[in-house]
């Protein structure tokens, strides 16, 4: 019988199932997950072209038609930015600016945040309307007046005129704000009604409990001051005192303009220490852009 069947025509179980299973593909997500399969591919080659770039030699990203993997894979892009070029100052300087930026803006964003959306006193809201305000200004037309400031105190070309200016920044007031926002007024009274005191809550009941708010703060401050180049470039008047980015622009100029594979293992150099902390703390980034999210939607 199952012969006839299949001899009039018929498609044999396992190709039913094979259809249906397709068919629910097309009718469900598989669409969406190709073009962002697509998509995902498109965003993630330049990555690789400068992962890739960095191993070849002058001579092989020069070439045409050019070639995507390397026909002889070498580390000595890299050797050459660590023995050269003074890599060790150039990233330490990045790093302290970046740690010290980052832990500025957790204490002193929260802090803010935790006033704005916990406290009651005259002119909150223009308070926060103001902070709202900067957040649609650029920060070129901020550039002059900020370099004036630095200038007359004397600090330029020292890391206090890397770091002070963004101590604390608009956007992770913001942020705080609307994560604070959502902590349930209980458990600050029930503080109070024990005797403590507005730093003990603070520090004791309402940070413990922004950990994801916290990290997605630290990712948005560490990557904007990792690639801040323009004020670092003015504010840094030798090389002792320069930053990756702007080290690295310094170099891609001249007669070094055309040696692109250092150029691409800098570029590799700079942007890893973005990647490792992003993939460290993803899921607190994801949890408290949500989060704050859902507080901003319910507030």
């Amino acid at each position: 019988m199952s012969a006839t069947i299949q001899s009039a025509g018929c498609p044999a179980p396992a190709q039913d199932n094979k259809l249906l299973l397709w068919q629910r593909f097309i009718k469900g997500r598989g669409i969406s997950y190709i073009v962002l399969a697509v998509i995902g591919v498109v965003w993630i080659f330049p990555f690789l072209w400068m992962a890739l770039g960095s191993l070849k030699t002058q001579r092989e990203i020069l070439a045409k038609p050019p070639k995507l993997m390397p026909e002889h894979a070498t580390l000595a892009n890299f050797s050459q930015w660590f023995t050269q070029l003074n890599f060790g100052s150039y990233f330490t300087n990045s790093l302290i600016v970046a740690v010290i930026t980052v832990l500025g803006n957790m204490v002193f964003c929260s802090m803010v945040g935790y006033a704005l959306a916990k406290m009651k006193f005259a002119g909150k809201n223009i308070l926060f309307g103001a902070v709202m305000v900067t957040l649609m200004v650029p920060s070129v037309a901020t550039f002059v007046p900020l370099f004036v400031i630095i200038s007359n105190m004397h600090l330029a070309n020292t890391y206090a005129a890397l770091i002070l200016p963004f101590l604390c920044q608009p956007i992770g007031v913001f942020l705080m704000r609307q994560f604070i926002g959502g902590i349930p007024d209980a458990l600050m009274e029930a503080a109070r009604v024990d005797g403590a005191g507005e730093l003990r809550i603070f520090f004791q009941i309402i940070l413990p409990q922004c950990g994801p708010a916290l990290a997605t703060l630290s990712i948005l401050t560490f990557l904007s001051s990792w690639n801040n180049f323009l004020w670092p470039l003015v504010s840094a008047q030798s090389e002792e005192m320069y930053t990756l980015p702007v080290a690295l622009s310094l170099y891609s100029t001249g007669q070094n303009a055309t040696n692109y594979s250092v150029l691409l293992a800098g570029a590799v150099l700079v942007i890893t220490p973005i990647l490792l902390l992003f993939v460290f703390l993803q899921r607190y980034f994801i949890q408290g852009v949500a989060m704050t999210g859902i507080n901003a939607h319910v507030r």
